[in-house]
């Protein structure tokens, strides 16, 4: 299958299936010499881990993973980074009924659509733990952007019980997210919500001008995300209620004055998809979790309607554990981005 491959100069590609044995990526592009240990990939892998209580699938997983090359005495070698992450607890079992089902809000119906075929133990290739991949390969590149002082931090900001503010403390407390998680699960429902991003440190200049916008990049990138359905930046969707003379950041300083040369930042860090050297902000939309136990209509193979309620091990809410795929994800546009710069000018 093609499309599992991102970037330009830093370029990743995933590998692996929910129940297959691994899943992971292969990194290619990423300089020499960087400083790289396994506990910087670790970090961002456990807070996407499953069976981390609360609204998360109670599938246990210790997501180790493993540097099988590209790094030598703790430096990167300039060569392929390939990291695996095996998985030890798929049940597998869970999946005989939707052997000939198809899931409503999942993928089954278009993937058959378009191969003939498809794994229907936890969606194969569609499913979530395909973002395992992403958020090492995103690991990586964010201690490159370090490198550059660059910073990427995201959090959950809606719905309600989960929100949280910038600095990544509960808004509604621990206890509300449990609450809401119990009450989920024994309605047999589940719910989605919203990401914020913020990238800090940016230099001004990075992006191209017509179709690889630095915001198109993020669009693509953070769209990619499996349950993702929206993307805007700055005051986003809210703008076209403003009038100009409202939205338009005033210029106080001319270039290379970055994050100073802007009274605002109403554009969201972007101007013409090149960054301004301000914070670049964006918010992402995630629907709700697709696998539910509240039954659902829908038909077989053989076009016969079924009732279906989905068993097994999923999350009440996807949104927490998507928050280091959504840093993963803005990480490798902009270690890309980085790079194409270094390229573009002298």
């Amino acid at each position: 299958m093609s499309g599992s491959v991102f970037g330009r100069l830093f370029r990743v590609v995933t590998f692996g299936e929910s129940h297959g044995p691994a899943t992971g990526c292969v990194i290619d592009g990423c300089p020499a010499g960087l400083p790289l240990r396994k506990d910087d990939i670790c970090r961002d892998l456990l807070r996407r881990r499953p069976g981390a209580g609360g609204v998360s699938t109670t599938r246990q997983e210790s997501d180790e993973p493993e540097i099988l090359s590209g790094v030598f005495e703790g430096k990167t070698l300039g060569t392929p980074i390939c990291i695996i992450i095996r998985n030890q607890n798929q049940k597998s079992d869970d999946y005989d009924t939707l052997r000939d089902v198809y899931r409503p809000g999942h993928a089954d119906w278009t993937w058959e659509a378009k191969y003939g075929l498809r794994d229907h133990r936890g969606g194969g290739r569609a499913s979530g733990r395909e973002t395992a991949g992403r958020v090492a390969a995103g690991a990586v590149a964010k201690v490159f952007l370090a490198s550059l002082g660059v910073s990427v931090r995201a959090w959950v900001s809606a719905p309600e019980g989960l929100a949280q503010d910038a600095a990544g403390a509960a808004a509604g407390a621990a206890a509300g997210a449990v609450a809401l998680a119990e009450r989920l699960r024994a309605e047999g429902d589940s719910i989605g919500g919203a990401i914020t991003c913020r990238v800090e440190g940016l230099p001004a200049g990075l992006g191209e001008p017509v179709f690889d916008k630095a915001g198109a990049l993020l669009g693509q990138a953070i769209l990619s995300i499996g349950a993702c359905k929206g993307i805007e930046f700055g005051e986003g969707f809210a703008a076209q209620a403003l009038r100009g003379s409202a939205h338009n950041d005033a210029i106080l300083a001319p270039p290379p004055a970055g994050k100073d040369a802007f009274a605002t930042n109403h554009a969201g860090g972007m101007l013409g998809g090149i960054t301004t050297g301000q914070a670049l902000e964006f918010r992402a939309a995630f629907k709700p979790t697709a696998s539910i136990a509240a039954p659902q209509s829908t038909c077989d193979r053989q076009g016969r309607p079924r009732t279906l309620s989905v068993g097994g091990r999923h999350d009440v809410c996807i949104v927490p554990r998507a928050v280091p795929v959504v840093e993963a994800m803005a990480a490798l546009v902009f270690a890309d981005l980085a790079l194409r710069q270094r390229a573009a000018s002298l």
